[in-house]
């Protein structure tokens, strides 16, 4: 392994997975985080549909970070400490990295193993750059390495993960995000932009199902890790953009009426009810810069697309709301 790769674990115990799972599923409706989609096998899935010519967003971002390398590279500015939410598989980090010249990268995702495998190429592959990889769950209070505090902070935040979140909970996400980096810290975020409909339900009913694949191996991973007995064959995925609260949804539906145990706990469905496993909002540039507006960061620039079908958007944390000065800095 490469002597400036460092590997930091504080992924959930399986006792906190087993205490959210079940708590979702004692909801009406029923519920799993989209977070926990991310086991290997999901992250492979993931990084399949990436590829897949519905799924826009992956290659609209890019062809965007792209083109403006070198306004980004500068916004971001050299030797800081780089921060990545949500790394997956790095592609989009290494247009980055090949305009920047930071300090160190620091890489967060929950998913251990598809984390370390990225980290080591990663490593390989920029022989001269400190990567400190984390394991971690960005979606509530997390920890950052121990790294020099000196070092300016920037973050990056890619593939509009910021739109899985519930606007209240996005807020909040962002608001922790400039607490690590401190006021004048950097963040490029990407956000998905509201545009035709059949566009989005295509992007998430893929010709080759594999975005099904990848919703139902929730299953599997919850089969596994909490000794459930979810029959995959008595459930189907179900995806549609929900005009009135501007998402689409993801839900797994289940065919018939039936039981399943989960960590010894047994849950009931009904035929045709459904469990609600994704939200993905999609803003307009001017929806999400208000909300960033109302998490303590000023807004610096934004790129789009010719298409207008994705938004990347570069923001300074001040730390000031509605005139107050929100805590700056999180400790472990």
């Amino acid at each position: 392994m490469n002597g400036r790769l460092h590997f930091y674990d504080y992924h959930p115990a399986v006792a906190d997975i087993r205490d959210e799972v079940l708590a979702g599923l004692a909801r009406d409706p029923k519920q799993v985080a989209p977070k926990y989609f991310y086991d290997q096998r999901g992250s492979e899935l993931f990084d399949a549909i990436t590829e897949l010519p519905e799924y826009y967003p992956t290659r609209t971002e890019v062809d965007i970070l792209e083109s403006n390398g070198a306004q980004i590279a500068e916004f971001l500015g050299n030797d800081c400490m780089l921060v990545e939410l949500g790394s997956g598989s790095s592609r989009k980090i290494r247009v980055l990295l090949d305009a920047l010249q930071p300090a160190a990268y620091v890489p967060l995702d929950i998913s251990r193993s598809h984390l370390l495998d990225a980290a080591t190429l990663l490593a390989r592959d920029y022989p001269q750059l400190e990567v400190h990889a984390a394991c971690t769950d960005y979606s509530s209070d997390f920890e950052l390495p121990d790294l020099p505090e000196h070092l300016p902070r920037a973050a990056f935040f890619p593939g509009s993960s910021i739109g899985n979140f519930e606007p209240e909970e996005a807020a909040a996400l962002l608001k922790r995000v400039g607490r690590h980096l401190g006021e004048g810290g950097k963040l490029l975020i990407g956000v998905d932009l509201k545009k035709d409909t059949a566009r989005l339900n295509a992007a998430y009913n893929d010709a080759r199902q594999l975005t099904a694949a990848f919703n139902l191996n929730l299953l599997e991973r919850i089969n596994r890790e909490l000794e459930a007995d979810f029959r995959l064959d008595h459930f189907e995925h179900l995806a549609f953009f929900n005009e009135q609260m501007g998402r689409i949804e993801m839900h797994l539906r289940s065919t018939r009426d039936q039981q399943v145990n989960v960590a010894g706990q047994p849950i009931r469905f009904a035929a045709g009810e459904s469990m609600h496993t994704e939200s993905s909002y999609k803003y307009s540039v001017e929806e999400f810069q208000a909300l960033a507006a109302g998490s303590g960061f000023e807004i610096e620039q934004v790129w789009t697309d010719d298409d207008q079908l994705f938004s990347v958007h570069c923001l300074r944390y001040s730390g000031r709301l509605n005139g107050e000065t929100l805590p700056l800095r999180v400790t472990a």
